[in-house]
């Protein structure tokens, strides 16, 4: 099965193993792709609505590989039990969706060897939340599809807080030390978002004003780095 430049990078990052959750699986295409590529034995479909699950088990049927992907109806990572898989990959929801879900589920999250995640929206909201729980940053990667650029993590339990300059909740830290391809392209385009936010706040109040402080701090930061790179 072809699939997109977004989904080849997510499952790039998937290592050989018995057992992975793809979690919100919309039309199944990663784990047909992970059982067709041979990198897992077995993998768990799992969706919170019945729509997609139907088609990820239409797509899977085509494949025949009934035997190999298991469907499951849910939310999150509620739908596995701890040890049950060895990894699990949360793609194609916000930030905060996905934060949520990692808190919802502590105790399957601790138990995987790796998750990887790829948050369509807030990325540095998640990449925070990660730094400040303490969770550790395995690899990351960027990619551009469709004209889109997509952070992607792979993270693990790690009861360990490691203080970083807030400067890299917004870009990656591990893309910079590993001079990603994409990534001066990328602060451009962060920059590039933050000044028509700054021209769009038009409003002269108190949380107005603190908000253009907030985004113009933002912006001059991201300069001092793209001079860096």
């Amino acid at each position: 099965m072809d699939i997109s430049i977004r989904l080849k990078a997510i499952t790039d990052m998937v290592e050989k193993c018995n057992c992975c959750a793809d979690i919100g699986t919309d039309h199944g295409y990663i784990p047909i792709y992970l059982i067709q590529k041979e990198i897992c034995n077995k993998v768990i479909a799992s969706d919170i609505n019945k729509g997609p699950i139907e088609k990820a088990k239409k797509n899977i049927k085509l494949e025949e590989l009934e035997k190999f992907i298991q469907c499951r109806i849910g939310g999150g990572l509620t739908t596995i039990k701890p040890g049950e898989v060895n990894s699990a990959i949360i793609a194609g929801m916000g930030g905060n969706l996905i934060r949520d879900i990692i808190e919802e589920s502590k105790d399957v999250f601790k138990s995987l060897d790796y998750l990887i995640v790829q948050p369509v929206q807030n990325p540095e909201i998640l990449r925070e939340h990660i730094y400040t729980e303490g969770y550790e940053i395995l690899e990351e990667d960027l990619c551009i599809d469709e004209n889109k650029y997509y952070e992607i993590m792979k993270i693990k339990y790690n009861n360990k807080i490691q203080k970083v300059d807030t400067i890299f909740y917004e870009i990656s830290k591990y893309l910079i030390d590993n001079k990603h391809p994409l990534i001066k392209e990328y602060v451009v385009k962060k920059i590039d978002k933050y000044e028509k936010i700054c021209h769009a706040i038009s409003e002269d109040t108190k949380l107005a004003r603190n908000r253009r402080r907030e985004v113009k701090d933002k912006i001059y930061r991201l300069k001092e780095l793209l001079l860096c790179l």
